[in-house]
Parts: structure tokens; C-alpha cells; sequence
């Protein structure tokens, strides 16, 4: 029986592809099925995705869509068999407990959205935990009102949730992920939204965004801390010397076996840091 849908869309980057699809072939859960949904491609992309022989590997050639192609990834989605629809960028890589921690999260019939703690990740292998917790009022009421700050990697929700707000939007030009969360959540509210304390994802910098300052404003102001404090969890700061893609040098690490282990415990003790930090100040005195 499938319970996970996972949805991946793709144009032209194979290189970072089958980086992405072994991070699903590695989850501790083998009850999923992946589709990938090539927009466009004109290079070996499907030759890639057909190349790991496995059949829970569904392969979508469709000509380009509009925009990014979300009129193709709800071709794909009409089809899904699971209970519960995750999403993976194709430069983004799963933590191999990643379906199983959020999975759990709808333990809980009344759950219709979860989503973990985003781990962005620059060029450089510097780690930016970004925290923000949509179970308290102000951070929904800017995440629903003003912008979006999660990436789709972090998200898993019910695919009956398609059948009371419909699919991506598809003459939408951008932002359809946010467009798609805002209308799930409005319709399940905060009770129906479950946070997965722990990361269980690396979320890389787009090949088309700009070196710098990319990711949602935390991340930027962390970037400041790193540079700025002195003081830097070493389990947050990943080796990626010498020549290669970043996705390559971090999937390497990953094998190792305390590897999501280390990360995860440095973000913690990054999060107590800046807490203790802020109780230092003397505003909060």
C-alpha cells in the first residue's frame, strides 16, 4: 500500500536529480511513491530518472508549462495513490528518517498540514537553521497575510485536502506553493497544522538565484551572526572544499553514519545560543 506521494518536478538538472531521488531510495520507509515530473527537459533527464530500475519511480515527460510548470505537476498529482503528498526540490535532499518523523505528525486524524524545521544550506556548507514555528499566532498571521518563508521540501499534507481546495494554481507565474499552503491552512486552521521539531531536510540555493543573500530574511540575519558572534556550531559548518556540486559534497557527508545526527544536535545548540543570547539583552530584562 503507498502512503506517500512525492511529488519532485524537474527541468534540466540531472546532475543534482539522482542526488535527490537516492535521498528518497535511502528513507527508512519504502511505503512511497515518487514522481517525477520532467518539465520540459531536453537533456538525458528522463534517461536519469529511468536509470534507477525502480517502480515506485513514476516518470512524467511533458512538454514545458507555464511559468514553472504547475499546470504539469498537477498532471502528476491527479494520479497519486498515497494518503499523504510530500514535495521535493530536485537540488534539495531528504534526511533519511524524513518521511517517517513527518508521517507521524498525522498520527493525528486532524492534522492536514505539517511542516518540519527547514535547514537552508549555502554554497559555501555553512547551515542555516530557520526557525519559525507556524503554531504561534503572529508567525501564521505573517506567514498567511504578508509572505511565505517555507520551503516545499519541509511540507507534507493530506491528498484529500486537494479535493476541498483544488491543485497548484496553474496560471499562476510564481508562488504557487504559497498560494496552495495559504489554502489548506484556511481551510484547516492552526489545529489542523502539526510542527515537526526536528529537521529532516537540506534545502540548497537554486541554480537560478543570486549568490547572495538568497532565502527568506532570517536566513540572511544568521548568515550575520555567523560572521559577526565569533561563535558557530562546527557540526553547521560542512566541508565542501575542492571541486564539485555542493548537493555532491553534503550527500557524500550524509553517509556517514552520526552525520544527520551532528546536524541536527548544532542546530540545536545553535537555537539555545541565540536564546541565551537574548536573554543577555538588556531589553529583555
Amino acid at each position: 500500500m503507498t502512503k506517500f506521494s512525492i511529488l519532485l518536478p524537474t527541468h534540466n538538472r540531472p546532475e543534482v536529480l539522482h542526488l535527490a531521488i537516492r535521498s528518497v531510495l535511502a528513507q527508512t520507509r519504502d511505503d512511497w511513491e515518487l514522481l517525477v515530473v520532467g518539465d520540459g527537459c531536453t537533456d538525458n533527464t528522463g534517461a536519469v530518472v529511468q536509470g534507477f530500475g525502480d517502480a515506485r519511480i513514476r516518470w512524467f515527460d511533458l512538454p514545458k508549462g507555464p511559468g514553472f510548470g504547475y499546470a504539469n505537476r498537477n498532471i502528476a498529482l491527479r494520479q497519486a495513490k498515497g494518503e499523504l503528498v510530500a514535495f521535493l526540490g530536485h537540488d534539495n535532499l531528504y534526511f533519511p528518517d524524513h518521511l517517517e518523523k513527518m508521517g507521524a505528525a498525522f498520527a493525528r486524524p486532524k492534522v492536514q498540514f505539517a511542516v518540519s524545521r527547514p535547514l537552508f544550506i549555502d554554497d559555501d556548507g555553512t547551515v542555516l537553521p530557520f526557525f519559525a514555528n507556524l503554531n504561534i499566532p503572529p508567525v501564521f498571521r505573517e506567514f498567511m497575510e504578508v509572505r511565505n518563508f517555507v520551503p516545499a521540501t519541509a511540507v507534507m499534507h493530506r491528498r484529500s485536502a486537494f479535493d476541498r481546495v483544488g491543485l497548484w494554481p496553474e496560471r499562476a507565474e510564481g508562488s504557487g506553493d504559497w498560494d496552495l499552503w495559504k489554502r489548506i491552512l484556511a481551510d484547516c486552521g492552526r489545529p489542523g497544522l502539526a510542527m515537526v521539531d526536528q529537521p529532516t531536510c537540506l534545502h540548497f540555493r537554486a541554480n537560478w538565484r543570486r549568490e547572495n543573500g538568497w532565502g527568506p530574511t532570517p536566513a540572511r540575519w544568521l548568515r550575520a551572526v555567523r560572521d559577526s558572534d565569533g561563535w558557530w556550531p562546527k557540526g553547521l559548518n560542512l566541508d565542501l572544499e575542492g571541486t564539485g556540486l555542493p548537493q555532491e559534497k553534503v550527500w557524500s557527508l550524509l553517509q556517514g553514519p552520526s552525520a544527520v545526527g551532528q546536524i541536527r544536535e548544532a542546530a540545536n545548540r545553535l537555537r539555545d545560543h541565540l536564546a541565551w543570547t537574548a536573554g543577555l539583552d538588556p531589553a529583555f530584562r
